[in-house]
């Protein structure tokens, strides 16, 4: 079968994305989703999520904003920053994301944080950089480091923001999650070492996080995940390990926060 064969078959389903781990940039990782019809939950990350909207608007949920994003333009969610992006269930959403650390773009800014006050940005020199990156990331006659840097070095000196992002960590009630993570979670329980009944306990734990106390679970599972898989590691043992029944039920979960199952992000 020719090449533009498989390509025809790729581009009419659904759900077909790649995840690629990329040792330059301090750990660049880069997700090329294709007709993605499942929503990502509400959810944070410890790196910048750049994406670049390739078809359907891309939608965002903030804690206080829902915002659209048009084809042709960037999105961006800044680190520790709880969103949730829902995706158009029938047509599916295409877009590419750069994830990146934030150290790097700090070093850009002179030694100065980073924060991006726009999530949308409206910039047809910078979609169009990221774009060509995009599409060359495997691009052995592209220097992607150098390029990369460029772009980044560009948006950061147009749009990044002095402003101060608090993520409203809560230690009390995180480190506690923290220690038990492997066990069945409780919500009565939980809420009960706190002296709290289970309401005011889920509504002080979404207010200061973010999140709902199951979501931060599977969230923190998840990226325990991450770290375990590498080319040689027994799936089966990675779920046991990180509270999950099965390899199915970690690669439902997976699916739903990183866009990939846990056998394609192996294969990154």
């Amino acid at each position: 079968m020719n090449t533009q064969g498989v390509n025809n078959i790729l581009t009419d389903a659904h759900n077909i994305s790649t995840y690629h781990k990329i040792p330059i940039l301090d750990g660049l990782e880069l997700l090329n989703a294709k007709k993605h019809t499942i929503d990502f939950p509400f959810h944070t990350h410890n790196n910048f999520n750049i994406t670049l909207i390739l078809n359907q608007t891309f939608c965002t949920k903030l804690s206080d904003k829902f915002l659209q994003a048009p084809i042709g333009t960037l999105s961006i969610t800044n680190p520790n920053e709880v969103h949730a992006t829902p995706c158009d269930n029938k047509l599916g959403n295409s877009f590419f994301t750069f994830y990146i650390q934030p150290d790097v773009l700090k070093t850009l800014n002179k030694g100065r944080d980073v924060f991006f006050e726009d999530k949308i940005i409206y910039d047809r020199d910078l979609c169009n950089s990221f774009h060509y990156l995009s599409i060359n990331f495997n691009n052995h006659e592209v220097d992607l480091e150098k390029e990369l840097l460029n772009v980044l070095k560009k948006l950061v000196e147009r749009y990044a923001s002095g402003i101060h992002f608090d993520d409203k960590k809560t230690a009390l009630f995180q480190s506690f999650i923290n220690e038990n993570l492997m066990e069945k979670f409780s919500l009565t329980d939980t809420a009960r070492h706190f002296g709290l009944d289970k309401y005011k306990f889920l509504r002080l734990f979404k207010h200061e996080t973010g999140l709902t106390p199951n979501n931060y679970i599977l969230l923190q599972r998840i990226e325990k995940c991450k770290k375990l898989i590498t080319k040689d590691t027994d799936l089966m043992d990675v779920a046991i390990e990180t509270g999950f029944y099965d390899v199915p039920h970690l690669s439902r979960h997976f699916k739903r926060f990183t866009g990939v199952t846990p056998s394609e992000y192996k294969r990154a």
